[in-house]
């Protein structure tokens, strides 16, 4: 059966981070709203309730929270004379699978990105020149600088709640916080978490290398918080069943306890769950959206119609619409021309790992982000010259793993590998394993790019996206010396055995243990139609009434995780749509 809706000002795809944040903006101003979700309706209290024991076999290892790949999945190839196989197993791309998306089971580091981040092209232009990118490597600013959101970011971290010590206000560096941060108008909502027995270690150790560590910023709440909602949230408990879980306590920033509670109250919002939608919808000459095609819970084909389209799906899904849709101009990697699924990036992860010998690290007390950083080797923070090479990674301690079933398998080498002798070294193994995490940036390459893949269908029969990607010389050359610095460090902490391992050495595979989920870019923000599909604002150069919103709209990706960055250009463009849009439709941008 086919049915159509009742018109709305605005359909939003997706009720994660920036649908939800989106949403409540746009309520606010008076605007009525329907938001279209694949998953289900997850409640904090009955989804999530605290008197039920979070249960790592369903979580952590069967991951029910997450999207099955039967849903949906994508194929891989490293390179474009390859074929494409689809990932048919969970993988490293965690997708929620429900209101509040990834936001819901996320692990919580919450970062500002840096100047650099946001300016890439002018920064490396103005201090090394083109003769410092390695051949192929795609850099552009994104149009929107860090002084631009700074006012957004600052807003977002107080939807959030979120924890940490401010390293610059107002320009003054402040003891305890990242000195590298750009300026903030104001501190952290709530304080940083306490610091682990690993933590303290790689403080110490990187402090006496000469380097600035600082507790890395958190979702997990620091105290007692009333967010800028009025919705009151509480202080993390360290229970350690964050990543891949819900939190009942109200203990970790997600839409579902920052948002949602004050978004279903208003009149003006409708939210459809477990509905897909499959096309957005234009007029035929293209140049206007007219809503939104969807399929339901009863395999019924519903449509939308609104004034304004915002798609605020996952990075992958956002691209994989605007193909659907026939939207832009898709990116042809033979030419170079086209603009969807350009400019695609990935993280280019580093490790340094270690066993202390009679340590009692207690890592069952942790969160999604614990973790103590340095940036010293971050973004352009340090002069690459000679190095051949940008960009670099945040270094950090990071403690947010310590449930029996994952950790099972950490035991020093050479320990037998069962019986008693294995329950020894598991045991030993558990208080004495710690790891240091290189988290990198990662530069579009011309050679790493989405398309629809030309053999595989969904459930829906429409083309999967294809992913093309593999690490391209920047990412090994990075990769390496970010995992030279992390072994450097290890060793500096007094751990008895210590081994690196650089992610780029080494073909991407979606199944690779320790690796990334955060994946940016296929429907860039920037200031040329020729090498972005939106402008500063994030809304489309052909369709105005069109606004792609998220990590898709990410040029670059950071030595960072992308949440609060994805929040604060929501944030931003929201502004956009009330105070310029809302007063003359069309174009925010004319080139």
């Amino acid at each position: 059966m086919n049915y159509k809706r009742p018109k709305a000002d605005v359909v939003i795809i997706g009720l994660g981070w920036s649908g939800s944040t989106m949403a409540e903006e746009l309520t606010r101003a008076g605007l009525n709203v329907v938001a279209i979700e694949r998953g289900a309706w997850r409640d904090t209290t009955t989804s999530f309730p605290t008197t039920r024991d979070p249960d790592e076999l369903s979580g952590s290892v069967r991951k029910d929270i997450l999207q099955a790949p039967v849903t949906e999945t994508y194929t891989v190839r490293n390179k474009a004379d390859q074929t494409a196989l689809p990932l048919r197993r969970y993988h490293n791309l965690t997708l929620g699978n429900n209101v509040g998306g990834a936001g819901t089971h996320w692990a919580g580091a919450s970062w500002r990105w840096q100047s650099f981040d946001h300016q890439p092209y002018t920064r490396v232009m103005e201090r090394y020149g083109a003769k410092q990118l390695v051949d192929g490597l795609i850099l552009q600013d994104w149009g929107v600088t860090y002084d631009d959101l700074e006012p957004f970011y600052d807003r977002f971290e107080k939807i959030a709640g979120t924890s940490g010590t401010a390293g610059v206000i107002n320009g003054v560096k402040q003891p305890g916080g990242n000195p590298f941060e750009g300026s903030r108008t104001s501190p952290y909502p709530t304080p940083a978490l306490e610091r682990t027995r690993a933590n303290l270690l790689f403080s110490e150790a990187a402090t006496r290398l000469g380097y600035h560590p600082f507790p890395v910023p958190s979702a997990m709440i620091g105290a007692p918080y009333t967010n800028a909602l009025g919705l009151n949230l509480a202080p993390c408990t360290y229970c350690g069943y964050c990543q891949l879980y819900g939190c009942g306590n109200w203990s970790k920033s997600s839409p579902n306890i920052c948002i949602l509670p004050v978004l279903m109250q208003r009149p003006n919002f409708t939210v459809v769950t477990e509905s897909e939608v499959i096309r957005i919808n234009t007029t035929p000459d293209k140049k206007m959206a007219t809503g939104v095609t969807f399929v339901d819970s009863n395999g019924d084909i519903g449509e939308q119609p609104a004034d304004i389209v915002i798609t605020a799906t996952f990075t992958l899904d956002n691209t994989r619409l605007l193909l659907l849709s026939g939207i832009s101009t898709p990116y042809d990697f033979a030419s170079g021309q086209g603009v969807v699924g350009r400019a695609f990036t990935f993280q280019t992860l580093s490790w340094g790992f270690m066993f202390f010998e009679n340590e009692y690290l207690n890592p069952f007390m942790n969160t999604g982000a614990l973790a103590t950083q340095i940036d010293d080797f971050n973004g352009d923070n340090f002069d690459h010259t000679g190095l051949g090479f940008i960009g670099g990674a945040g270094i950090q301690s990071l403690c947010n793993q310590g449930l029996p079933i994952g950790m099972a398998g950490l035991v020093p080498e050479g320990s037998p590998q069962w019986g008693k002798g294995w329950k020894q070294a598991f045991q030993k193994g558990y208080q004495n394993y710690a790891q240091i995490q290189g988290q990198g940036t990662n530069f579009a390459h011309r050679e790493q790019f989405l398309d629809l893949d030309p053999t595989y269908k969904d459930r829906f029969g429409q083309p999967l996206l294809r992913i093309t990607f593999d690490y391209n010389e920047n990412d090994r050359r990075s990769g390496r010396f970010v995992r030279d610095k992390c072994v450097e460090i290890a060793r500096e902490m007094g751990a008895k055995q210590v081994w690196g391992d650089s992610f780029p050495d080494q073909p991407y595979s979606g199944y690779r243990p320790w690796d990334s989920s955060h994946v940016q870019g296929g429907v860039v923000m920037g200031e040329d139609p020729k090498t972005s599909v939106q402008n500063r604002y994030q809304q489309n150069w052909d369709i105005p009434n069109l606004f792609v919103i998220g990590a898709s709209s990410f040029p670059n990706n950071a030595g960072y995780n992308p949440t609060v960055a994805v929040g604060a250009t929501t944030l931003w463009t929201a502004k956009a749509i009330r105070e310029m849009y809302l007063k003359n439709p069309g174009p925010l941008v004319r080139v």
